[in-house]
């Protein structure tokens, strides 16, 4: 593994930390809606730990990720006007396997300066991601399932919650996947508007893709591609199955901001 792993947080004490912003959330006291348990508390990032690349676990390099009016935002003035593919990625202090993850999104301002010119009103969310402290120091993502979300420009058609799979392969209409990203069936949502993300997951069988409320997307059996380095040094032998993992919410130099995460376990 690149990079100084004795600065990075230990598994140990990030559970420790988890454990504490459970607490937290937990006196929150209900929620909305039935059965579903806040994952962000609307006020901190307690529970979420930075991982950009080319810096150490738990470091928020340029204050990328922080938290302002109830959202969590993800931006760059940080970064004194360049983004040099510094990808990074939130993620969540609690593994999960079977659940629905609810939670809206938006895209606003004007990427950064360098981004690329697919990242243009793009991040996602991970799922069934790799524990962040198994990340390469110089990774950009984790292996993983990608919820893709895109925003639309003013003319033309551009889904939102796509497939796109970093180490990963999946199976579709009774067929392995193992090109990189795959279109939903969602409508082309422009602007700056708020966009309601459903996922719901069961654990290495069926995963689908809800924008709005409705079904745009679904496939099973997200699995390690051991064409990739990254995804080989997760495996246990020759299984190539994955369960369950880590969550996490993504920086691709487009600011965007997340609010109302929510889970509810299967």
């Amino acid at each position: 593994m690149a990079g100084n792993v004795s600065a990075m947080p230990s598994r140990l004490h990030l559970l420790a930390k988890c454990g504490l912003a459970l607490v937290g959330l937990s006196l929150l006291g209900a929620t909305p809606d039935p059965g579903w348990t806040p994952l962000f508390d609307g006020k901190s990032l307690d529970g979420w730990t930075p991982k950009i690349k080319g810096y150490a676990l738990g470091e928020n390099f340029g204050n990328t990720f922080r938290v302002k009016d109830g959202a969590i935002q993800v931006g760059y003035e940080g970064y004194e006007g360049k983004f040099n593919a510094r990808f990074g990625h939130l993620f969540h202090c609690t593994p999960q396997s079977n659940y629905v993850l609810r939670l809206e999104y938006r895209f606003v301002g004007e990427q950064i300066a360098d981004g690329p010119g697919w990242a243009w009103r793009n991040s996602g969310v991970m799922i069934h991601g790799q524990p962040p402290e198994t990340m390469r120091k110089d990774q950009d993502f984790p292996v993983s399932a990608e919820i893709q979300l895109l925003g639309g420009p003013e003319e033309g058609d551009r889904p939102t919650a796509n497939l796109c799979t970093p180490g990963t392969n999946v199976v579709m209409d009774g067929k392995l996947i193992t090109q990189h990203c795959t279109n939903s069936n969602s409508p082309t949502l422009r602007g700056d508007q708020w966009v309601q993300l459903e996922i719901e997951v069961r654990g290495s069988g069926l995963v689908i893709h809800r924008i709005n409320g409705a079904e745009v997307m679904r496939y099973e059996q997200v699995q390690y591609d051991p064409r990739d380095p990254d995804a080989k040094s997760l495996m246990k032998g020759d299984e190539l199955k994955i369960s369950g993992g880590s969550i996490s919410l993504q920086s691709e130099s487009h600011p965007v901001e997340f609010r109302r995460i929510m889970i509810r376990p299967l």
